[in-house]
């Protein structure tokens, strides 16, 4: 069994079930979008993406992870597609990074574009699930995501491949800092694309908790930090709505986050 608990600013929270092999397979949907320029694509993508990645086939292929995969590449391509051809109609260039997990029964499947993260914490093969309780184990934090910024080399020798050049701040013609995002008219012919990093793992009794977080979080604290964080409060035993308020709390009050702070944890509830 798997719980949610967030703090709104641009996210998704879906769920759905599945009729496969003759069984229902239940699709949970997480996803957090992070606007820049403007709200439109990220409400664009919030609305659109879990419905196109569905619609390009995640749930038929559930056995198939490579199959899944394309279905998330797809989806990813289609929403930017129509948020492009929205954005001409409507006169913007908005644009939104996204991190996204899909959880089918026991694969999980991670996609992210831009800076935001996902970390999930993971205890050592030896612990599993010490003394029956998952607040008992150390955790080790997993980044499973790809930050992608104009900065970095694989980033950068894309973009001046496309034509666009990264300034001495390290930004995409000295503006934008991520590479890769939903809509972002402007620069998709200077190298943006909408291009996602996936990653997938199946579900065992060493996964406790997955954090996603939009840049502003991963800015003022580490992965470390973060699921310690969490974990000393569930060892409390506060309510995991409590403790995503209290990490956004800790990230803007604490460490002085000047950003926008957006948070999801999902819990793992192992029988």
């Amino acid at each position: 069994m798997l719980c949610c608990s967030y703090i709104w600013q641009a996210l998704k929270v879906q769920f759905s079930y599945f009729l496969v092999s003759s069984f229902w397979v239940r699709c949970a949907h997480f996803a957090i979008y992070d606007g820049h320029g403007g709200r439109l694509a990220a409400e664009y993508a919030q609305k659109h993406l879990h419905t196109n990645v569905l619609s390009a086939g995640l749930p038929r292929e559930l056995l198939d992870v490579k199959t899944a995969k394309k279905a998330i590449l797809d989806g990813f391509r289609k929403t930017d597609e129509s948020v492009l051809q929205e954005s001409a109609a409507g006169g913007w260039q908005d644009g939104a990074t996204a991190v996204c997990v899909w959880i089918l029964g026991k694969t999980v499947f991670v996609a992210n574009v831009g800076d935001a993260k996902a970390v999930v914490a993971r205890s050592s093969p030896a612990e599993g699930l010490k003394n029956g309780s998952d607040e008992a184990c150390h955790l080790k934090a997993i980044v499973l995501t790809r930050e992608h910024k104009a900065i970095y080399a694989q980033e950068r020798a894309r973009i001046q491949k496309a034509g666009g050049n990264v300034s001495s701040n390290g930004r995409l013609q000295g503006r934008l800092e991520v590479s890769r995002a939903f809509g972002d008219r402007h620069f998709k012919k200077v190298g943006v694309v909408a291009t996602p990093d996936i990653h997938s793992f199946d579900l065992t009794e060493r996964e406790h908790f997955i954090i996603l977080g939009c840049d502003g979080l991963w800015g003022v604290i580490g992965p470390s930090d973060a699921v310690a964080f969490v974990q000393k409060l569930l060892k409390e035993g506060l309510p995991v709505s409590t403790i995503s308020r209290r990490l956004v709390k800790e990230a803007v009050r604490e460490r002085r986050c000047k950003d926008n702070c957006t948070v999801i944890i999902i819990m793992f509830r192992h029988k």
